[in-house]
């Protein structure tokens, strides 16, 4: 490491450094301050002495001794500073690598253009000592700037050598001879002559401007005055320079800047400013040349020679002044001599011409210094001599108003009246308004703050005097005989306007003194007015005259005027009321002049300039305004398409377009265009809103397509009026970028912002910003060292445009629209050129620019997005810089006076790299590979490993310095988070392996911190508790999962860091401390909000190690669940505190985040939760929040309600508290999001069938807002959830009182259905419903709110296909997923609900329903022997559940729907058919579902694949046939419980047995036969007709079945299951029993039937009964479960019920029993 360079020294004195502090400071200018003292003597000649040294020294590279001497050969200087300065320039400039360096050192060509560099970089450290110097010099005695009192200790430690040491060092500089090739070697070219001799004037300027600034603050002793005199006086005041040989043009500016100082330190060393004080207070023996005669005469002397250069002047006259006040009598032949001498070198215009070209006073303090002492040379020189024997006036105040300038003049200024230059003010007040400028001038000068304002403005209202000229005497004037007094004697209007118009009117009786002369008569009316009027008069005199020859004389006194105006409302704005009739003025002003032929273009720059200001305060009342003045550009037709906007079709330039072209472009001066460029970046940060935004694309679209791609070839009469162009169009396009996202009006019309987005993307615009950022570092710094002064000059422009493009492209890539197509800018941006073509490798050059530190922050952060968006190779762009560049950004990281945000960016840069520059991220990362010792690679860290520097940022033992912030090492963790993510195995290896990784990641975790609420500054505990918990996130659980998941073991010091964080109780204390910074946040106002970005990072980072370790509680540590109760107490107070703050959107940010974390640890940590008690009631409590506030985040909410449905499924519902103030809330909600969700589908709908006849083909598909976790179906279900908790229903009574829950709900439901929208919504409600229905109240309300209208006909719409109406085919979905027939299934559970509550109340809406749906209700019956999938069966199940309740009402059935009762019955025997036979036939079954449905296996009964590889297939195919048995089982048993229901359907359409059996008289005629005469197996085909063999067949399934079950015993279905099995297959048998009894007995009967037809069905019965009866027998013996109907026949119980029976004796059974009658009574 060599030692500090100047550059960067004086880099850090800026503060523009990581070293900030106050102590690093003074440590640095202590460490430095011999350097200081020496200045540029630092820098040493060659010596013998200093090449043996350098000989002996071991630590320097003999190849670099070399390169050394080679350099202190051609530049004369010190081998040792020689080789020092080799070591600074390759460790901050070099651009290329330690091995290409190798070979330029060794090749004569690279290493001569090497040695060129280095002389730059030598040349640019001489200059930057003594910029240090004079940073010190500006700042040592100014109380605002932070290091004041190190720099004043500094400076009174030099104050002693500091002038002679630089006197000396500048006449060597003065007097050296120019370096030849013999003295110095062949690269000594007449170019680098030239160079020399420039950096030589440089100097020179520099070391007289340090010894200025030094003599400003410091007295300067006689002697030393005639010292310089004499020195000044020979070298001509630089301009007879010893190799004044050597001057050409472009060295004009620096020799004239030595010729101002040495002006300037004379003039100062004379002490002017104590001379005046002296003067007015009488003791001018005080001045320290008043007693040196000698001095004095020597002085005279020399000076009297003076007068052939203008730098003479000021000198001159200081002098006069000095010699004038000390010696009036003796010195007065000098004076006269000398005075005239002055003026004759125009004094005056010197001294504006000197302030002028040293630059504005913003941040320069030379130049606010020099114009202190120019402000007291000129105030002693008014104040001492007439005014009319100074020459010029004009002149005079030129010169005043230049050095007024300085802010602390104007004050100062008025502070001392009637002294100096206030003089120069009465004289210019003794001809106004007969000469309006020099007043005028001098008034805005003297404006500076808004104490001088009010004193400029008060100064004018009220004047005393009003002088005028007239050629000739008039006649309305009476005088005395002397002509030197008129009395006026008729009142006079002042100005020839209209009535009614604002005029001023002179009385009668006014007095006026006259003096005569070559004018004529100058009058000076003894006459009281306000100036503020007779400028309006003034401005209407020129609205009048505006067509005429006289427009440019009214133009000479209207501009004074607007740039008073400009200035004075631009200091204090509280004035523009009282101005209002000038600025009111502006706009027609505006008008009239920019449409006349020859228009002044100076005025008009002044008027748009005062529109600035008010637009800065009244945007939209300028923007309207100025609509009427036909200034700015236009459309003339509507702007409708981006396509039309871009064509530029229809609009108009304006009079401004006019000007441009016309008068400005041919003038080369642009100062209309500078004012309008301003203006329309006013009035966009002003956001007029969307209207006039639309109305300003013209003057954008005019700046994107006119201005942008071309202003750089305008012809320019000005210096710098170029870039400034170029940085103000950059800085309107970057306005409009930054505008918050504007509300898009109805229709296509594109907006300000899509436009300059479009514009730039796609059009020459895009070119022009990508030629700015290519102007690269190189020219940059050309450019900056060109200028005399550091801190101001084109090179600061420059680069402040460079910045803008740099950030308006990264704008508009992270603005522009997806689209499949690349655009122009970003083939532009990431073509691939030649070698330093490349615009990403000029991007990346930026990061060697030193002088502002955002440039290279910007660059790299556009090539972040480049890298993250563009598809592109960054490393391919680099080409074979690539290794050079990396090393200059790894240099930058380990520095440790870099700014600390330019090695953020880099961080980030390259975690962008990570995942998308694989090639690039290598080349970082560095790695070495060799073999290890079982034949695996290993990698180790190459030299230029960015892991190193990183590694180094997260060593414990640096945490906390200076260079290692909390932020960079956030951003050095994100990096390592990077590489987890992405799999960098390489790299990982490398780090885990490493000492200590592990120990210093999780450092901070163990530190304490102070509760946030005892600080009122939140970031400064960002530090370790985000270092902490952004490790925690990106780090620590990524590692240990990968190292879980990979090698199947944590590394030990890993391992026991997780034990530490569990033993010493960090996960209580991070919970704790998360809570209340959470309620700090909250809490607080702005002091909580300031850092609320960084609360919200650290709380995001607690969220997942929490949500991480609820999965991998054995590798966290995290099994206590006293441990995970404290940390789920902690959320849901933190969630709670979060919520109570409904006003701040901040606030509820931070609560929908917490409120994540408690939704995910309710449900992981279900069994610790359970152990604390009302915790529910605290849940709820935040729930109610939600009811105050309606602008709370819908996911917050949705959220909350899924954690209050997980808790009450946890504890239950008896742990509700506060059911109805919970009940309400929901409900408010659910109605609430039902009107929304029936607004969003009305409009949704409109809008898709608005498009049903566009021929539009890309148009998007509306968004659907309907979710399974939306709020809406959250709130229904946890509606459901509490209305189960409402046993007896009285809350949601009362609430349906309240609210019109019910109808909301329908309604919207009802237009779900008909637009077939809505899924999930329509599914929640349906359950809802269902679950209400379950009690009397309940349905009742649901039924009298009208749910039949709600559904029944729109739920056609739910399975009738769009097109011709016809059923769709039936779902082959799995049950579970959520589908429209799902829907349909949950209405015909909802019917059969409501009819079985209600019963008759209800009959008439259910005979409804069936008779809408009858056409589905019957091809759903039909489907099971085609269908054999879930879906289908569950939805016969549904239907066949629903008629039999309907069944229930047979003859009412009968009465509405005769026909549909017939078919329904005969459907329904061909359905006990079919689930016959396919009960019967499993291998017809099984064979069904594998060809016809390819459902063999149906979703979620896959087995999962084993990871481990088989070589064999047998496993998997045993595995397969489980599957695919258990499937069959699972249809068996849907198809059993269809068959149970079906038949018990039956029995309610056939003749109740007893009443049959033992009634002789029954009318027969009421029950129709329902199977035929027929005793055969039944066969799966549909012509076969129902008939007894199938009742028959159906009983013996149903017992070879339960024989099956017996058989088998399987352990895999538990008991109940058995149990519920065996009570079906027992209901089913006895109500196939009971339809068989009925039937038969109907049949024998009916006297229709033949006694040949009766005998067989008693012949037949009787056999096949007894058969049957016999093995009933057999299976009751051996235990069998009883009829779950037992004891209640013959009235069959409608649902099975899994009842377990105990075991009955022998003949017991009712149904036997019953069984049994029938044989007997058939036998007889």
């Amino acid at each position: 490491m060599c030692a500090r360079s100047s550059q960067e020294l004086w880099t850090i004195l800026l503060g523009r450094s990581a070293l900030r502090e106050t102590a690093q400071i003074e440590a640095e200018l202590d460490r430095n301050g011999a350097r200081l003292l020496q200045g540029l003597s630092y820098y040493k000649p060659p010596s013998s002495s200093a090449a043996d040294k350098l000989k002996a020294n071991k630590d320097v590279a003999q190849p670099l001794k070399d390169f050394g001497l080679r350099i202190s050969k051609l530049l004369g200087l010190d081998e040792q500073q020689s080789v020092q300065i080799l070591q600074c320039y390759l460790q901050d400039d070099y651009r290329g690598t330690r091995n290409t360096l190798k070979t330029v050192l060794q090749d004569e060509r690279q290493s001569q253009a090497l040695l060129l560099k280095i002389a730059d970089y030598y040349y640019e450290e001489r200059v930057c000592l003594l910029r240090c110097v004079l940073l010190l010099l500006t700042y040592f005695q100014d109380e605002r700037h932070p290091y004041r009192a190190e720099y004043a200790t500094c400076v009174s430690k030099l104050e002693k050598d500091l002038v002679n040491n630089y006197q000396q060092q500048f006449e060597a500089l003065f007097n050296a001879e120019a370096p030849t090739w013999e003295t110095h070697g062949n690269l000594m070219t007449e170019r680098q002559v030239s160079r020399w001799f420039t950096q030589c004037l440089r100097e020179q300027a520099l070391l007289l401007e340090v010894l200025f600034l030094y003599y400003a603050y410091f007295e300067m002793p006689p002697s030393d005055l005639l010292t310089f005199t004499r020195l000044f006086k020979e070298q001509g005041f630089g301009q007879r320079q010893t190799n004044r040989h050597l001057v050409d043009k472009s060295m004009d500016a620096l020799v004239d800047r030595i010729g101002y100082f040495s002006c300037l330190i004379l003039v100062e060393g004379m002490d002017i400013d104590f001379l005046h004080k002296c003067a007015l207070e009488d003791r001018t023996e005080q001045h320290q040349l008043s007693n040196t005669p000698d001095i004095n005469k020597e002085m005279d002397q020399m000076l009297l020679t003076f007068g052939d250069i203008s730098h003479h002047g000021p000198v001159l006259l200081a002098w006069v002044l000095l010699r004038h006040t000390l010696q009036p009598v003796e010195a007065g032949p000098v004076v006269r001599r000398l005075g005239q001498t002055t003026l004759q070198l125009g004094v005056f215009q010197y001294l504006t011409d000197m302030l002028k070209a040293l630059g504005n006073t913003d941040n320069n303090c030379t130049a606010s210094t020099a114009r202190m002492c120019i402000y007291g040379l000129l105030s002693f020189v008014v104040t001492s001599f007439e005014e009319d024997t100074l020459g010029s006036q004009q002149h005079l105040i030129n010169a005043a108003c230049e050095v007024l300038a300085a802010p602390s003049l104007a004050e100062l200024f008025w502070e001392s009246p009637n002294v100096g230059l206030e003089m120069i003010l009465d004289s210019a007040v003794g001809v106004f308004p007969h000469k309006t400028g020099p007043l005028l001038q001098l008034l805005t000068a003297l404006l500076s703050d808004k104490s001088t304002a009010k004193r400029v403005y008060t100064f004018l209202d009220k004047m005393s005097f009003y002088t005028e000229v007239y050629k000739n005497k008039p006649n309305d004037v009476l005088s005395r005989e002397d002509e030197t007094l008129w009395r006026r004697l008729a009142p006079k209007l002042l100005y020839p306007l209209g009535a009614g118009q604002t005029n001023l009117r002179m009385p009668q009786g006014c007095y006026g003194q006259v003096c005569v002369g070559e004018q004529g008569y100058l009058v000076r009316w003894d006459y009281s007015y306000s100036s503020w009027t007779l400028f309006t008069c003034e401005i209407e005199m020129l609205l009048h005259v505006v067509s005429t020859a006289d427009v440019l004389a009214h133009c000479e006194r209207v501009k004074p005027i607007l740039d008073l105006v400009h200035k004075i409302i631009s200091t204090d704005w509280t004035v523009s009321d009282c101005l209002l009739p000038l600025t009111s003025r502006i706009y027609m002003l505006l008008q009239r002049l920019t449409s006349v032929i020859n228009p002044p273009v100076d005025v008009i720059a002044s008027c748009v300039n005062c529109l600035i200001v008010l637009a800065t305060r009244q945007p939209a009342k300028v923007w309207s305004s100025l609509q009427h003045t036909g200034f700015l550009p236009f459309a003339s037709v509507p702007l409708t398409t981006m396509a039309q906007t871009i064509s530029a079709e229809g609009m108009k330039a304006g009079n401004y377009g006019n000007l441009l072209v016309l008068f400005e472009q041919p003038r080369g001066e642009y100062a209309v265009t500078v004012a309008f460029l301003r203006l329309v970046t006013t009035l966009v940060k002003g956001q007029v809103g969307s209207t006039q935004s639309k109305g300003l694309i013209p003057c954008v679209l005019l700046v994107l397509k006119e201005m942008l791609p071309s202003y750089h070839k305008w012809r320019y009469n000005t210096h710098g009026v170029r870039e400034k162009i170029g940085c103000l169009i950059l800085e309107l396009v970057h306005a409009i970028l930054n505008l918050s996202p504007e509300g898009e009006s109805e229709g296509s019309t594109p907006s300000l912002q899509s436009l300059c987005i479009y514009s730039l993307a796609n059009t020459e615009a895009g070119q022009a910003v990508v030629n700015i950022m290519g102007v690269g570092v190189d020219t940059i710094n050309v450019v900056l060292a060109a200028q005399p002064s550091s801190c101001e000059g084109p090179g600061q422009v420059l680069i402040q445009t460079v910045k803008l493009a740099f950030s308006v492209t990264n704008n508009v890539i992270r603005l522009k629209p997806q689209s499949d197509t690349v655009s122009p800018l970003e083939q532009a941006l990431t073509q691939h050129g030649g070698h330093g073509n490349n615009l990403i490798a000029v991007l990346a050059k930026y990061i060697y620019h030193k002088h502002d530190p955002a440039l290279p922050r910007l660059a790299v952060q556009l090539l972040k997005r480049l890298a993250s968006v563009a598809p592109m190779s960054v490393y391919a762009c680099l080409g074979s810089d690539a290794a050079a560049i990396r090393d200059a950004f790894l240099t930058r990281l380990q520095s440790k006076t870099v700014d600390l945000r330019i090695k953020v960016t880099i961080l980030e840069f390259l975690t962008v790299a990570v995942e998308t520059q694989p090639g690039l991220i290598e080349l970082f990362l560095n790695l070495e590979t060799k073999d290890g010792s079982e034949g695996a690679k290993e990698f180790s860290l190459g030299e230029w490993s960015c892991l190193a520097v990183v590694l180094e940022l997260l060593d414990c033992e640096l945490q906390g310095q200076y260079w290692c912030p909390p932020l960079l090492q956030r951003a050095a963790l994100a990096f390592l988070h990077a590489l987890w993510q992405d799999r960098r195995d390489s790299a990982l290896s490398v780090l885990r392996t490493k000492e200590k990784f592990w120990d210093n990641l999780t450092t901070p975790l163990f530190g304490t911190l102070p509760p946030p609420s005892e600080t009122t500054e939140v970031g400064s505990l960002m530090g370790s508790c985000w270092v902490a918990f952004v490790l925690k996130q990106n780090s620590l659980i990524c590692a240990a999962l990968y190292c879980v998941c990979c090698s199947g073991q944590l590394e030990g010091s890993l391992k026991s860091a997780l034990q530490r964080l569990s033993s010493q109780r960090r996960y209580e204390f991070w919970s704790q401390y998360v809570r209340e910074l959470v309620c700090a946040a909250c809490e607080g106002e702005d002091g909580g909000m300031r850092s609320l970005s960084e609360s919200q990072m650290l709380i995001s980072a607690w969220r997942t190690l929490l949500i991480l370790s609820t999965s991998h509680s054995e590798v966290m540590q995290l099994k206590e669940d006293s441990v995970r109760l404290k940390l789920f107490m902690d959320v849901l107070e933190g969630t709670k505190a979060a919520l109570l703050m409904p006003q701040s959107v901040a606030c509820l940010r931070l609560g929908s985040m917490m409120a994540t974390l408690l939704l995910v640890l309710l449900k992981q940590w279900k069994r610790c939760v359970t152990k604390k008690k009302r915790f529910l009631t605290k849940l709820t409590g935040i729930t109610n929040v939600l009811q105050a506030d309606q602008q709370l985040m819908e996911r917050t909410k949705a959220k909350l309600f899924s954690a209050l449905i997980s808790a009450l499924h946890i504890q239950g519902l008896n742990e509700i508290t506060q059911l109805p103030q919970l009940l309400l809330c929901v409900c408010e909600t659910v109605q609430d999001e039902a009107v929304a969700l029936i607004d969003s589908t009305r409009h949704i709908t409109q809008k898709s069938d608005a498009q049903e006849d566009s021929m539009e083909t890309d148009t998007p598909r509306s968004v659907q807002k309907d979710q399974r976790d939306s709020v809406c179906v959250l709130a229904l279900h946890l509606s459901k959830e509490l209305c189960r908790a409402d046993e007896d229903g009285e809350q949601w009574l009362q609430v349906m009182r309240k609210l019109p829950v019910l109808p909301s709900v329908l309604s919207a439901l009802e237009l779900s259905l008909r637009s077939k929208q809505n899924l999930y919504f329509t599914e929640a409600a349906l359950h809802l419903l269902l679950t209400l229905a379950r009690t009397p109240q309940g349905a009742a309300a649901v039924a009298g709110a009208g749910v039949i209208q709600s559904i029944c006909l729109p739920l056609l719409s739910v399975y009738e296909g769009p097109a011709n109406g016809a059923t769709q085919a039936f779902s082959r979905k799995p049950l579970d997923a959520p589908c429209w027939p799902g829907v349909y299934r949950l209405c015909l559970s909802l019917m059969e609900s409501l009819l079985k509550t209600l019963r008759y109340n209800f009959i008439n809406e259910a005979l409804d329903f069936v008779g809408v749906h009858q056409e589905r209700i019957l091809q759903c019956l039909s489907a099971v022997r085609t269908v054999q999938s879930l879906a289908c069966l569950d939805e016969a199940d549904h239907t066949v559940g629903f008629l039999l309740q309907l069944s229930s009402f047979c003859k009412e059935w009968q009465f509405h729907l005769p026909q549909l009762l017939r078919d329904v019955q005969v459907n329904l025997c061909y359905l006990c058919q079919t689930c016959t036979y396919l009960l019967h036939s499993k291998k017809m079954l099984h064979h069904y579902l594998q060809a016809k449905n390819g459902e063999a296996l149906p979703q979620g009964s896959h087995p999962q694949r084993v990871l481990q590889p088989t070589s064999k297939e047998q496993p998997l195919s045993g595995e397969r046939e489980e599957a695919e048995s258990k499937a069959l089982q699972a249809v068996q048993c849907s198809l059993l419980k269809i068959l149970s229901k079906t038949l018990a359907t039956l029995q309610h359409f056939t003749p109740d047995c007893c009443q049959i059996l033992l009634d002789q008289s029954m009318d027969l005629a009421e029950y129709r036969t329902l199977f035929v005469l027929s005793f055969t197996t039944p066969a799966f085909d549909s012509d076969v007709a129902p008939s007894f063999g199938t009742l028959l067949a159906t009983i013996n399934v149903a017992l070879s079945m339960l024989g099956e079950i017996e058989k088998k015993k399987e352990p895999a279905v538990s008991s109940e299951e058995t149990q519920a099995l065996k009570s079906l297959l027992m209901f089913s048998m006895e109500n196939c029993f009971y339809v068989l009894i009925s039937q038969a007995m109907r049949c024998l009967k009916d006297p229709a039937v033949l006694p040949r037809d009766k005998q067989r069905v008693k012949q037949e019965l009787s056999s096949e009964l007894s058969t049957l009866l016999t093995t009933l027998f057999r299976f009751f013996r051996r235990g069998s479960p009883s009829s779950p109907a037992s004891g209640l026949l013959p009235s069959p119980q409608t649902k099975p019920t899994t009842t377990g029976a105990k075991v009955t004796q022998e003949g017991q059974e009712p149904f036997i029993q019953l069984v049994q009658a029938f044989v007997r009574h058939v036998q007889r």
